[in-house]
């Protein structure tokens, strides 16, 4: 560990929180125009540099394909900025004259972004969006692999901010992130609020932190081809989905789920798409290098193309490969082709009935994606509304590509580059974050009931039969003890009354 460096990036940390609450405390008081008029000015200059982003993320990462994260930039800036630019963020936001209840918001305060690898610039863009939409201000910690490029598309969207009317420092970031600063910038006092976007101990640290946070789980999502689906139309959009930025978005589908039915379609469309059905020998060589350890992947095949996975590993395919297949009747960490991969590489499950197409869904969401997402294609709207109500995720696509689905771009689904996995995978929602998420409502209620509040003593107690007789016998001893002799010895006779009474009471 280099301790100077560690410490200077603690100290960054420190300094753009700092200035960052100084900022918004000044944001606090701009009026909804106002910050309307920055939003747009921020997410038209980042829609602008999506091509030069793009470049820059896929050079520094050495993941993805470039034409597709401009796609993910121009989402992440103008998509998102479209879906919340007539949300009310400022003040009043609702007003029920019936029941005389008026909604305020307020922003949380400082927010710390977390950006991961797969995203560098599409996440940062959309979390500066946000949170300015929401008179929040944010400080982003980059992952230290992506440093570049995620600091270049703050600075874009700070150059616009300041240039209409933001305050200076109202987004921040650490340009040279430590695993360490990031664990502090999530615990640090003044920081209100996390959006985690990361692997699984990340969005771990972010929830022990003792901050509100929102972070997402893995998505080893299924996808099922029901026997009733367009396997043309249907397997061409799957491939596009897989090899779209070569895998990294979590909502890509990871293992293929198919109908005996339409077993046979379905493998000639993978292969007329681009897809390379792998031999036993070639699949033990790909299994290897996905997973050296049970349940672990390899991250040099994060977001690498067909090919160059397929070289990695000793396998030789042709050139224009798209998508590594191999067939699978397990499930379980201990078989790679069955994990969230991240990358071009499907694991293929042919199922003899709908209920075995179902439990192999069910176990792929157990092994890594509760909650998260699942891609179905079918033409028969009971088996889409059986998969709704019976799987355990948070989204599910039908009829389109999942990886770009789930983030809004084929879907009616919100825009976002976060997705909530909600109880099903231990976050706080199961939503796609959104600017709604980043404010808190303060409620103005009026009294529209009159009621009378009874006076003390002026309802009876009921007394139990229990009470009663111990209420009784005490009388009795006490009555009994009145009587005594003057010199103390009670007459037997009185004793003798005293007993016949005791008795009474609980006969």
């Amino acid at each position: 560990m280099n301790f100077n460096s560690d410490l200077q990036s603690i100290q960054e940390m420190r300094d753009a929180v700092r200035t960052a609450k100084e900022a918004q405390a000044k944001y606090m008081n701009y009026t909804q125009e106002q910050v309307d008029a920055i939003v747009k000015a921020v997410a038209e200059a980042a829609y602008a540099k999506s091509l030069d982003l793009a470049v820059m993320a896929v050079s520094e990462t050495g993941m993805g394909v470039v034409e597709h994260k401009k796609i993910k930039n121009e989402v992440g800036s103008m998509a998102v900025y479209e879906s919340i630019k007539d949300e009310k963020t400022v003040g009043v936001i609702s007003e029920d004259r019936e029941l005389r209840v008026t909604e305020i918001a307020y922003p949380y305060g400082v927010i710390a972004g977390i950006i991961p690898t797969t995203n560098p610039t599409s996440s940062a863009i959309f979390k500066t969006l946000i949170a300015l939409k929401t008179r929040n201000a944010i400080v982003v910690s980059p992952h230290p692999r992506a440093k570049n490029c995620s600091v270049e598309a703050l600075k874009i969207c700070n150059e616009a901010a300041v240039k209409a009317g933001a305050p200076d420092g109202l987004i921040g970031w650490v340009s040279n992130p430590s695993m360490q600063a990031t664990n502090e910038l999530m615990k640090n006092r003044d920081v209100n609020l996390i959006l985690a976007t990361g692997g699984g101990a990340l969005v771990r640290a972010a929830y022990g932190s003792g901050k509100p946070a929102y972070g997402v789980g893995p998505g080893n999502v299924p996808v099922y081809i029901e026997k009733t689906a367009q396997i043309p139309k249907t397997v061409k959009m799957i491939m596009d989905s897989k090899s779209f930025d070569n895998g990294t978005i979590c909502a890509t589908e990871q293992s293929i789920v198919v109908d005996q039915n339409v077993r046979q379609m379905v493998l000639r469309e993978l292969r007329n798409n681009g897809g390379h059905l792998l031999t036993n020998e070639e699949k033990a060589k790909v299994e290897k290098l996905i997973s050296p350890a049970p349940g672990k992947l390899n991250p040099n095949i994060v977001g690498q193309d067909a090919v160059k996975i397929a070289n990695m590993a000793g396998v030789t395919v042709p050139l224009g490969t798209r998508v590594l297949i191999a067939e699978e009747t397990r499930v379980g960490k201990d078989v790679p082709f069955s994990i969230e991969k991240l990358s071009p590489i499907f694991g293929f499950y042919t199922a003899e009935s709908y209920e075995q197409a179902k439990d192999y869904c069910l176990q792929l969401l157990r092994l890594g994606g509760m909650g998260h997402s699942l891609s179905l294609h079918t033409t028969d709207d009971k088996v889409a509304n059986d998969f709704a109500m019976t799987m355990p995720v948070s989204r599910m696509m039908v009829n389109t590509l999942s990886s770009i689905g789930a983030v809004g771009a084929t879907t009616g689904l919100k825009p976002s580059l976060t997705l909530g996995c909600g109880s099903f995978g231990g976050n706080i929602t199961s939503d796609n974050v959104t600017a709604k998420h980043l404010i808190n409502i303060k409620r103005m209620a009026y009294g529209i009931k009159e009621v009378d509040i009874p006076k003390p003593g002026t309802a009876s107690i009921p007394v139990s039969n229990k009470e009663k007789k111990e209420e009784s016998l005490e009388y009795i001893v006490d009555q009994v003890l009145k009587q005594l002799e003057p010199n103390g010895i009670p007459d037997p006779k009185v004793i003798a009354e005293m007993v016949n009474q005791v008795i009474k009471q609980y006969n």
